[in-house]
């Protein structure tokens, strides 16, 4: 059932971040661009020969023109070293501009890397209540969409935006210095309306922006949670219900990207018309001068080139910011995540846990998912070190909730939970769950093989040491069955083994792991009676050395625990060995009694 109501659930709206500005980035591109500062800055020399050759291509272009329009139609000196110097600008140019981009791929990159392993790490220490909440497919878009943009923000704000305003203001200097003011504020005016006409019409478009892309994480994450309930969806024979739903979440983005398209459609029309005007008026003011003698021919092709390597520039500038504002929009969501605190994080003065015996304690322990609903009233209980605890109860008495308030995967209300008389809110999380190896009841496998998804209890364990986990899980004759062995590869989520050899590669996983406390949580619920009586008979051996909790549905399993939880509505109802429970004929004897009748 958990299964269908994840595949018919619709993704809720997610809260969207606030915007993120210029500024803010910029102090986020700083360490990146610090670290690679001698890089940084050989990259910014290239830049600067390369705009010096770019500036001086129209100024070669005049002189040849004029040299060839004197009348004399012959390659004399002159012409000849002015076209090979024109040439090697040209080249000068691109050349600068490949060295350029060649020293600064490293440092974007290098950029993309850390940041995205700097994410990667944040969502790993957030809480489980926020992974419980995710959309996995809409935050797998959110990185890559923000790393993305990052790597963008990065080339263009250094390379792009800065040099491009000095070559307009270089070439405002040109015209005032070549030819009259009213050329460079010519230049000046058009320049300023198409950048202003730009920020305002990228504005404006921003929203769309910010729609396409929320379309398009609810259409993805929609698409994953389907596909990751692909039995669901059979069982129910529910795929063309599945493709209606889809189809709507597609319907939406359709709509956001055709708002998207429409409104480009209006900016770069006004972009084209700014640039389009502008040329017009300068290219009349020169051939009127041409006509008059006061300029050459030179002169004119001279501010045609200009303008149009001017306004090439300046076009590439309209479609750099807009970019940059979807860029920034891009990092939203990635940054949102990052600023996003951890609920549950090491005290200031947490310690590391020093374990002597390994006893556990629960004292006063008060808890509850919501404020308004508790699930753990004042429960206090002991689990003396080396013996074996089991807690039991009806569906929703809490009894899995202890191995989460265990691991601090959430902090208690009230009360506390002790190692060898450490309060676990003051030691370090680290050493905590190092110190707890657990079986869950939902194992759930990486998509890799058996063996290296029971070498993840401790990857630096050598192959003897997984041999003997197999061999205690009772896993060598399952494994020796399959063709490729232990190398075989479980799947997605390990659905090509069954729910019982999931669960015994976790038992291998957990004995691997060595910590001196185990926890067992419904370890044998998938298994048949003579796989749980062969797990039962490896857990018994592999506890004998261990402070062991045991959470149990099937009492049967837990006879010979040497003491029993019985947890009723969060509380303790009562606790005794098996045969002292059966005697009292409390909720114990009342479970164990129900369970008999069932069996048989």
């Amino acid at each position: 059932m958990r299964g269908m109501r994840s595949a018919a659930k619709q993704p809720a709206p997610t809260k969207r971040p606030e915007a993120t500005n210029l500024k803010q980035t910029l102090t986020m591109l700083w360490p990146y661009l610090w670290q690679f500062k001698y890089r940084v800055l050989l990259a910014l020399l290239a830049l600067i020969a390369a705009k010096a050759a770019v500036l001086l291509m129209p100024l070669a272009l005049k002189y040849i023109v004029d040299a060839l329009d004197s009348g004399q139609h012959t390659l004399v000196l002159v012409p000849v070293v002015l076209l090979l110097l024109y040439g090697g600008l040209r080249f000068a140019g691109v050349f600068f501009g490949e060295v350029r981009d060649a020293l600064f791929g490293r440092v974007t990159e290098h950029a993309m890397r850390q940041l995205g392993l700097k994410v990667f790490q944040h969502l790993h220490s957030l809480e489980l209540a926020f992974h419980l909440d995710r959309q996995t497919g809409g935050i797998s878009r959110d990185i890559e969409r923000g790393t993305n943009g990052l790597s963008f923000l990065m080339r263009f704000l250094m390379f792009n935006i800065a040099p491009t305003l000095f070559e307009i203001l270089a070439v405002a200097v040109i015209f005032a210095t070549l030819f009259s003011p009213l050329y460079s504020v010519v230049t000046v005016v058009a320049v300023a309306l198409y950048i202003f006409f730009t920020v305002v019409i990228t504005e404006w478009r921003n929203k769309y922006t910010r729609e396409a892309n929320q379309a398009d994480n609810t259409t993805n994450s929609r698409a994953i949670d389907s596909l990751l309930n692909y039995e669901t969806v059979k069982y129910f024979n529910n795929e063309h219900y599945e493709a209606q739903t889809y189809d709507s979440f597609l319907a939406k983005w359709e709509q956001a990207r055709l708002k998207n398209r429409l409104s480009l459609l209006a900016l770069n029309s006004g972009q084209a018309f700014i640039i389009a005007a502008a040329i017009t008026a300068l290219m009349w003011l020169a051939a009127d001068e041409v006509v008059s003698k006061q300029l050459t021919l030179g002169d004119l092709v001279m501010v045609n080139a200009y303008m149009i390597q001017l306004f090439l520039p300046l076009n590439f500038l309209g479609f750099v910011y807009r970019e940059i504002r979807r860029a920034l929009t891009d990092l939203e969501n990635m940054l949102g995540l990052l600023k996003r605190k951890p609920q549950i994080t090491d005290h200031p003065d947490a310690a590391e846990l020093q374990l002597k015996k390994g006893e556990l304690q629960f004292a006063e322990v008060s808890f509850g998912y919501q404020a308004s609903r508790p699930i753990l009233r004042q429960l206090s209980f002991r689990v003396a070190a080396g013996t074996k605890v089991a807690v039991v109860g009806a569906s929703g008495a809490g009894k899995s909730t202890l191995a989460r308030l265990l691991y601090r995967f959430y902090d208690v209300s009230a009360g506390s939970i002790r190692i060898d008389g450490q309060d676990i809110s003051r030691v370090t999380l680290d050493s905590l769950r190092r110190a707890i190896a657990i079986v869950p009841q939902d194992t759930v496998l990486f998509n890799s093989s058996i063996r290296d998804n029971i070498r993840y209890g401790r990857p630096d364990a050598s192959d003897e040491e997984i041999d003997h986990a197999i061999e205690l899980a009772h896993l060598t004759g399952f494994i020796a069955s399959l063709p490729k062995g232990d190398a075989t590869e479980v799947g997605e989520r390990g659905l090509k083994v069954s729910g019982g050899e999931k669960q015994r590669i976790a038992i291998a996983r957990a004995i691997l792991k060595r910590s001196p406390i185990l926890v067992f949580d419904e370890a044998t619920s998938a298994l048949d009676s003579a796989a749980e009586q062969a797990i039962l008979q490896a857990m018994r051996e592999v506890a004998r050395n261990h402070t062991s909790l045991v959470i149990a549905h099937r009492l049967s399993t837990i006879t010979d625990a040497d003491n029993i939880i019985v947890l009723k509505n969060g509380e303790l109802a009562e606790q005794g060995t098996h045969d002292e429970l059966l005697a009292a004929k409390g909720e114990y004897a009342r479970m164990w009694q129900l369970q008999q009748k069932q069996q048989h």
